[in-house]
């Protein structure tokens, strides 16, 4: 519905007028035509003059006659007040910027890239303006002013593109080696997870490295330590694991550390058939947080930060291997989490009293345990070692050999 609002006079006929077509589907002029109407009521009924609730009504009336909105009015009725007339301001029709580089500057930068195997901005510049001040070639004088910023800009153009032939990103190596997921037990022993952490250096001079393996289940866990993280040192003990473990091995998990993940270690996994390989997804800290808790709660704690050299590898894989892995699966107690479902679907994990055990009576409390040893081991022979001693006393006899131990490689550095 379109109006003829020249008839009003009074705020009374104005007031009228609004009630009448509060609601209404009222066409909206054109920008000159409301721009025209913005003037005639500020002019015709004095609005700087008027009261607030007077204004108001003036302001609702705008609306329905022009179709612009509260702030809109606002601002025109604002400068309609300040310079005493409403004008368009747009350009029409609009003109963008001037394009100062044309096609056969594109094509020449594009020759010029395709000469000289498309150096980096700057060289490229300098190019540019050699061309037009040290050899006068008038083609250049445009390309010689080029900004680093827009060379840039030319070389997206789709001309340069198609005369310098289609261009392959460079594509990430894929590794096909372990499936990048999590482990997924199911409530059986023999899902490994493992990781390496470095005694330090000091100087020059290398540290050795721990390298710390839990089962996902039970958190049976054995520490070696090796000189160095390369193959030829990290190959025997990986070859040693089936034998420690008093059950059968089904997976090896790692982060994606190539010590880990590549063919040497596959190839050894294949040959100890152990079923799957995984590693960590990226931007899952968590996958492998078994282990690195590990790292801090018992390597930290024993061999600790210190620098201790790579030459005194053997001597420590005596300890750890053969000292404290076995106190930390029969002597140690373990939190194993219980999952509960807590408010908006999540699960959240709790750790009860009940629950805290070692790893070996966590073993033994699996159903149908005896299933789950490896053939030649029974739990007869291993409640035998793990009921030799005390805890208090299996505890000792590691504080003594760590006090033994250290103090041999305090009197070596010496």
């Amino acid at each position: 519905m379109q109006v003829e609002t020249d008839a009003l006079k009074t705020l009374q006929e104005v007031e009228a007028f609004v009630n009448r077509h509060a609601g209404a589907a009222i066409k909206a002029p054109g920008r000159a035509a409301a721009y025209a109407q913005i003037g005639q009521v500020a002019g015709r009924f004095s609005c700087w003059q008027r009261s607030r609730a007077e204004k108001g009504l003036l302001r609702r009336y705008l609306q329905l006659t022009t179709g612009l909105s509260e702030s809109q009015l606002t601002r025109l009725v604002g400068r309609y007040l300040r310079e005493g007339e409403l004008q368009d301001r747009r350009r029409l029709p609009a003109r963008g910027f001037r394009r100062k580089y044309r096609l056969s500057d594109i094509l020449l930068l594009a020759e010029t890239d395709e000469l000289h195997g498309t150096l980096s901005g700057p060289a490229t510049r300098k190019l540019l303006e050699r061309a037009w001040k040290v050899f006068g070639d008038p083609r250049h004088e445009r390309l010689a002013q080029l900004s680093n910023g827009h060379l840039h800009n030319l070389r997206r153009h789709s001309s340069h593109e198609r005369r310098m032939g289609s261009k392959t990103r460079t594509r990430p190596t894929t590794v096909a080696i372990g499936e990048r997921r999590r482990p997924r037990p199911e409530g059986r022993p023999g899902y490994l997870r493992v990781d390496s952490v470095h005694q330090g250096d000091l100087g020059r001079v290398k540290g050795l490295y721990h390298v710390n393996v839990v089962d996902d289940v039970t958190q049976y866990e054995f520490v070696g330590t090796v000189e160095r993280i390369a193959e030829r040192f990290l190959l025997p003990v990986l070859e040693g694991l089936p034998g420690a473990f008093p059950f059968e091995i089904r997976g090896f998990h790692s982060d994606n550390g190539s010590e880990y993940v590549n063919y040497r270690v596959a190839g050894l996994l294949d040959k100890l058939r152990i079923e799957e390989q995984t590693k960590s997804r990226a931007r899952h800290c968590n996958d492998n947080a078994l282990a690195e808790s590990k790292n801090g709660n018992v390597i930290r704690r024993y061999p600790g930060y210190g620098h201790i050299p790579a030459r005194h590898a053997a001597r420590l894989h005596e300890f750890t291997f053969g000292v404290l892995s076995p106190y930390l699966n029969y002597h140690r107690p373990c939190y194993f989490p219980r999952e509960r479902a807590a408010s908006r679907g999540k699960v959240r994990k709790v750790y009860p009293y009940s629950d805290i055990q070692t790893p070996y009576e966590k073993l033994k409390g699996l159903p149908e345990a005896a299933s789950r040893l490896r053939a030649g081991v029974s739990f007869e022979a291993l409640d035998r070692e793990a009921y030799a001693r005390t805890d208090n006393e299996a505890a000792r006899e590691l504080n003594a050999a760590s006090d033994a131990l250290f103090r041999e490689l305090r009197q070596d550095a010496r």
